[in-house]
């Protein structure tokens, strides 16, 4: 039945692009391309969060960090070389591994401090790394300081045309489907299972002769990349990068999508990126305290539901936990 499931949601995903070209609401494209997006991003920080216990409100660094590496590869490109040796590039085969790399050592090195600590002090030091990031970009001039960069035209992708809006879903669905393919593979691995351990009983788990600081920096740089990829894609998507990506008030929101979906769910982070842009796009509409509105729907979600919605799913369907 899961299964069935899973295959008629990639159906309903492949033909969004046909369904809103139907109805004549080219809109709801670009909105299910920013689900698309949000999802790797709160899958990445529900991988840690869920799965590792760490709760990080710095998240959003390594996704703005994904999207400053193709902006920067990108104003360099047919230019000067960046420190004189790195040539620039609008190809999306190399600029989405080189933000993936960039936001990893972002996170070892955030990481490996980080984690030296644990619970509110764990909470705080993220927080605090993320937002000497967002003001060391807003001081780097060179690149548009507070105003962003420009990425004047959508990277290449091996001849397509990635101005059209159903290509580039198209290449983002991939990428999404690939992603969850691999972190799937990742959480049911044992490396997952030792991980899943240390959320529930850390010491237990270093008696048994893990070694929790090891396996939870591996977890970190892991969402850590998985943000920059979505940060990469969004950069792709918006065609600039600024730094309000890497706001405290961005790891908010992934942190938001990923309770709305369920907390330590495998789809949870799909369903809560969803619901959140949904919400946001159309309670915006009605009023400019959409966020009021929104922070009542959450704390219905929380105080109503076990699980998020994954939770409430699993109900309606019957299942239990």
């Amino acid at each position: 039945m899961k299964r069935v499931a899973i295959v008629l949601a990639v159906l309903a995903l492949i033909a969004v692009p046909f369904a809103t070209e139907a109805m004549g609401q080219p809109a709801l494209l670009s909105l299910a391309t920013r689900v698309l997006i949000y999802a790797i991003a709160a899958a990445s920080l529900n991988f840690i969060l869920g799965y590792g216990g760490m709760i990080s409100f710095g998240h959003a660094a390594f996704f703005g960090v994904g999207a400053y590496t193709v902006g920067i590869l990108f104003s360099h490109a047919g230019g000067d070389p960046l420190f004189g040796i790195i040539p620039g590039t609008k190809q999306m085969l190399i600029t989405l591994p080189a933000a993936i790399v960039m936001s990893g050592l972002f996170a070892a090195l955030i990481g490996a401090l980080s984690l030296r600590t644990g619970g509110v002090q764990f909470i705080m030091i993220t927080l605090a790394f993320a937002q000497m990031l967002f003001f060391f970009f807003v001081s780097l001039t060179p690149y548009g300081g507070e105003d962003g960069i420009i990425i004047r035209r959508t990277n290449d992708l091996l001849g397509l045309n990635m101005r059209d809006k159903t290509t580039l879903y198209f290449v983002f669905l991939a990428i999404t489907a690939l992603f969850f393919a691999l972190l799937w593979r990742v959480v049911n691995s044992s490396f997952g299972a030792v991980l899943k351990g240390i959320r529930q009983n850390e010491r237990r788990m270093a008696a048994l002769g893990f070694a929790p600081y090891r396996y939870k920096l591996y977890a970190f740089i892991l969402a850590g990349m998985g943000a920059g990829l979505a940060g990469a894609l969004m950069a792709n998507f918006l065609r600039f990068a600024i730094p309000d990506m890497m706001h405290w008030t961005k790891s908010g929101e992934f942190m938001i999508m990923v309770i709305l979906g369920g907390v330590g769910t495998f789809f949870g982070p799909i369903f809560g990126a969803a619901a959140f842009l949904t919400l946001e796009n159309y309670l915006a509409g009605w009023t400019e305290h959409w966020p009021l509105a929104m922070g009542a729907i959450l704390l219905v979600v929380v105080l109503g539901t076990k699980g998020g919605i994954s939770g409430l799913i699993d109900k309606l369907g019957g299942r239990k936990k």
